[in-house]
């Protein structure tokens, strides 16, 4: 009875594999988000001010922020919880492939998180004058608690490994 539950425990890691799939689909979502922004912004570069353009073109560096942390999390989870990828000798392979281990994924999640949100509060600070400031103000605290949770996190990581 115990090696049969064991088995079907572990078995379950086959329900994260579409999840994953579930992420390339918002992978897709996002890159056709992308796309659109751009054939929205090419006819109009002319007419448009520049920091208008510089706000539209962090919008798009933050997507291709959020697109390498969704493909990040896609491969590196399906390899560290579901099961190791087969990519075939001579293909193209990832140099970061079967070497991030799930407390290196948090920490480049992490990480990822605190450049997305920094960003976004490029966006926002290029925008100050149409944001009101106590709104100004959360956006400041809720990034640096995304700086500080990463810090710790890498801190805690940094103490558990020695």
């Amino acid at each position: 009875m115990e090696r049969f539950i064991e088995n079907a425990m572990y078995a379950t890691r086959w329900l994260l594999a579409p999840i994953y799939i579930g992420l390339s689909l918002g992978l897709l979502a996002l890159a056709l988000k992308f796309f659109q922004e751009i054939v929205h912004i090419l006819p109009n570069v002319f007419a448009m001010a520049e920091s208008d353009l510089i706000l539209v073109l962090l919008s798009l560096i933050d997507m291709a922020l959020v697109g390498g942390l969704l493909v990040m999390v896609m491969i590196s989870g399906y390899e560290n919880f579901v099961s190791q990828l087969d990519i075939d000798e001579g293909k193209e392979k990832l140099s970061w492939l079967g070497t991030m281990d799930s407390s290196s994924l948090k920490m480049k999640v992490a990480a990822s998180i605190v450049a997305i949100s920094s960003i976004h509060l490029l966006r926002i600070f290029m925008d100050a004058k149409n944001v009101d400031p106590e709104h100004l103000m959360w956006y400041v605290i809720i990034h640096m608690t995304f700086v500080v949770s990463a810090f710790a996190m890498g801190y805690l990581d940094k103490v558990t490994k020695h």
